[in-house]
């Protein structure tokens, strides 16, 4: 073990002159100097462990590094970027790879499950035919690029990509409970939809008043405006779970919109959205681009009070957002609570706390409520999810002694994951979860008195960035070096 040590030190002692500053080289010791030096005896100097050595050197070479920023700000740091425009904590681990060169910072994200998917194994439900067993993979990738423009201003650009449709045909997965958008000009129930193929397509440009105040113009074709937390499939909290929230459509649906205009303003810990955007959902063909219609309007506020937690609240003004039911305008309504702590080199807990409502004008809301959690240890992970939702009989197209009911619906998810491959800078994880769902018993003629489903699978995606270089606290900017 010494001798890996003395080794380690050798290499940094070797590549640090060309890491570190030189010191002071402009100021020659002069001669009469050189003999005072001589004459007077040296101080003793304390002695170091070859640990502490390691670290100084370590630390010297960290802080000649540049960092990067978060992606709308120079004074923001890069952990509290998510989907859109919305802010996670900034203790929260970022999974991905980074870039940087002369002019840019590059980062590419990405998640794919290849799953073996039985959404109702009792098959007690006369809607069991749709939920046979199936292999399925749901997976995205996104890249995000940004550089500075002068001294104030940040450019910044985004694509996400996503083969939903591709491997899992355009009825998507089986999801029990689920419903939202269309198939063959059907709803979709007891499915989740696939993404398209160009999910978010954006550019952005935040100008910096002062390190204290930013203003970002953001136009996305596909774009996120400014509703909801960040998107399900972009959270850490449900990072290991390959299941879209039976709640999406009342939380976080429209990260994929066909035209959206934002404009934000940041002062200190706290930000103000106000969103223009297109309130129809994506059509069935998810290869195209829908016809930006900007008839739609969203505000958000946005607060990270510490780097542990992110808070938001906003609402949207959704006009005929399903296109079998182009007369029905929504307002939707959302606040939420994000948690991260980072509890050790690989080590980490993220939560979150969500609350939706769907309210149809001139009818009645329809509320859910989610709260998810991921304790990442080392190489194994523990995972739950627990819903409430509230969906009527026409979401669900049941009739019922003719009248449009609502139904509670209760879902608990609880898996765990193990890291077992770590390669090319990539996690291979096999998990496994279990979910069970109680509903009303006016539902259990169709769907059985407890719906039971199980998943096994293997998750591909990138490294923590934040476990590199034993970093525990998360990125801040440094403006010196971006």
């Amino acid at each position: 073990m010494k001798t890996i040590y003395l080794l380690l030190v050798v290499a940094y002692a070797l590549i640090s002159p060309f890491n570190l500053p030189a010191q002071h080289d402009h100021h020659p010791i002069q001669k009469k100097d050189t003999a005072k030096a001589l004459a007077k005896p040296a101080a003793k100097k304390p002695k170091m462990e070859m640990g502490d050595t390691m670290k100084m050197q370590e630390h010297a070479m960290m802080d000649t590094m540049p960092v990067m920023t978060h992606s709308y700000s120079l004074n923001l740091p890069m952990n509290r970027n998510s989907s859109g425009t919305a802010w996670q904590p900034d203790a929260t681990p970022m999974y991905g790879y980074m870039k940087m060169t002369e002019k840019w910072n590059l980062m590419f994200h990405g998640s794919i499950f290849l799953r073996y998917n039985y959404q109702d194994i009792t098959n007690k439900g006369v809607r069991s035919d749709s939920l046979t067993d199936r292999l399925d993979a749901p997976n995205w990738v996104m890249l995000m690029a940004s550089r500075k423009i002068n001294k104030r201003g940040l450019f910044a650009f985004s694509l996400m990509l996503s083969a939903d449709e591709l491997v899992m045909g355009g009825n998507g997965y089986p999801l029990l409970f689920q419903s939202g958008e269309t198939y063959k000009n059907k709803p979709l129930i007891d499915r989740q939809h696939p993404h398209d193929f160009i999910s978010g397509l954006s550019v952005a440009y935040t100008h910096m008043f002062n390190k204290d105040i930013d203003l970002t113009a953001y136009l996305g074709y596909p774009g996120e405006p400014a509703i909801g937390p960040p998107a399900f499939m972009h959270r850490i909290s449900s990072i290991n779970n390959p299941d879209a929230p039976l709640g999406h459509h009342w939380q976080d649906a429209t990260h994929i919109t066909f035209g959206v205009a934002t404009l934000g303003f940041r002062y200190k810990i706290a930000k103000f959205e106000l969103s223009n955007f297109t309130g129809l959902e994506p059509d069935e063909d998810r290869y195209n681009f829908d016809k930006p219609r900007f008839n739609s309007w969203a505000y958000r506020f946005s607060i990270n009070p510490t780097d542990n937690f992110a808070v938001q609240f906003s609402q949207a003004f959704i006009k005929s957002p399903e296109a079998l039911e182009p007369e029905e305008n929504i307002t939707r309504t959302t606040a939420s609570v994000l948690h991260s702590i980072i509890l050790g080199e690989k080590t980490h807990l993220t939560s979150a706390a969500i609350w939706g409502v769907n309210h149809i004008w001139d009818s009645r809301p329809e509320h859910s409520a989610l709260i998810e959690s991921n304790l990442q240890r080392n190489k194994t992970a523990f995972y739950g999810r627990y819903e409430f939702i509230q969906k009527s009989a026409d979401e669900l197209k049941i009739v019922l002694d003719g009248t449009d009911q609502l139904f509670p619906i209760n879902k608990l998810t609880l898996g765990t994951s193990y890291n077992f491959l770590h390669l090319f800078k990539t996690n291979f994880r096999i998990g496994i979860q279990g979910s069970a769902s109680f509903t009303s018993s006016k539902l259990r003629p169709l769907y059985g008195k407890l719906p039971l489903a199980a998943e096994i699978y293997l998750h591909v995606l990138p490294i923590n960035m934040n476990a590199l270089g034993g970093m525990k606290q998360s990125v801040r900017p440094n403006h010196s070096n971006h």
